[in-house]
């Protein structure tokens, strides 16, 4: 289970070079399955996935391996429809990929007054791998390190963290609290020991250096008749950034540095999405 959730949110687009390479190509794949397979029952064939992807500049025996590779680590199952060879979302998969949509798709951002959610844990030391999926669950949550076994996040999270604590089967090892913060630093401050951000800031930096120029590309055109170019664009920029809304706990914004770039970066994707989503969605459907 650990192995979907990390490939499914976390792979970024990676240099094409060894490893890299192949872990950025899964995870075009995984955009292709989360944007189009779903909504005609979760199936692509083989063929319409290999033509999806040359509009991205990979080639068959890259899909295919990356296809195998994507079976293997139980993300798609091998079926065919209608004499068609072809891979379906296993269930797993569109689970995972369905909750993502609320933190891909949506604005976070929580206020000063809705309190905090905290997670006490403790796991004995014959199951550390236990803990260390436990320790990575909640920082791909969005919770910060308070200390040792004990996490916080801003309340409006405290749903999706049961949820997905009970999903694999980590909540025998954690308590949740709810909890207000009574001092004795200021709020402001003690969020920058819980939570790295400017690690943050830094990645929503290079997604704004990365993509702003795609925007002002289409801005600049007289024709927006490119459903293949926007396809290609469209998913390289959902791809990158999909891992970013699960770094970020969604703060209120009276707790974030000044000129947080994260605010930035949202309105580039969300703008980016609403330019190329239509086009985009046209040239699959004349590719399937």
């Amino acid at each position: 289970m650990t192995t979907v959730k990390g490939t499914l949110s976390a792979v970024p687009v990676a240099p094409r070079d060894g490893r890299g390479a192949d872990a950025g190509l899964r995870a075009f794949i995984v955009t292709i399955y989360g944007l189009y397979a779903r909504e005609v029952g979760g199936w692509l064939s083989v063929s319409t996935l290999i033509r999806l992807m040359a509009e991205l500049d990979v080639d068959e025996p890259a899909v295919r391996s990356s296809i195998s590779r994507l079976k293997r680590r139980g993300i798609l199952e091998a079926e065919r429809l209608d004499g068609r060879a072809g891979y379906a979302l296993s269930a797993q998969a569109r689970e995972i990929l369905e909750a993502g949509d609320r933190r891909i798709f949506r604005r976070r951002r929580g206020t000063l007054d809705e309190g905090w959610v905290l997670a006490v844990f403790s796991v004995p030391e014959s199951e550390r791998q236990r803990r260390h999926t436990l320790r990575s669950r909640l920082s791909w949550l969005g919770f910060g390190s308070v200390g040792p076994g004990v996490w916080i996040a801003p309340a409006h999270l405290q749903a999706e963290a049961r949820e997905v604590l009970v999903r694999e089967q980590l909540a025998d090892y954690v308590d949740l609290f709810e909890a207000n913060y009574l001092g004795f630093g200021r709020a402001a401050e003690q969020v920058g020991s819980w939570w790295d951000l400017q690690s943050l800031e830094e990645l929503y930096r290079q997604f704004c250096d990365d993509h702003a120029p795609v925007l002002a590309r289409w801005r600049a055109r007289r024709s927006k008749d490119d459903p293949g170019t926007a396809f290609a664009d469209y998913v390289r920029v959902l791809t990158s950034w999909r891992r970013l809304p699960y770094l970020d706990p969604g703060l209120a914004p009276e707790l974030l540095p000044r000129d947080w770039s994260g605010t930035r970066a949202a309105d580039l994707f969300f703008a980016l999405q609403r330019r190329l989503e239509g086009p985009s969605h046209t040239f699959v459907d004349q590719v399937r």
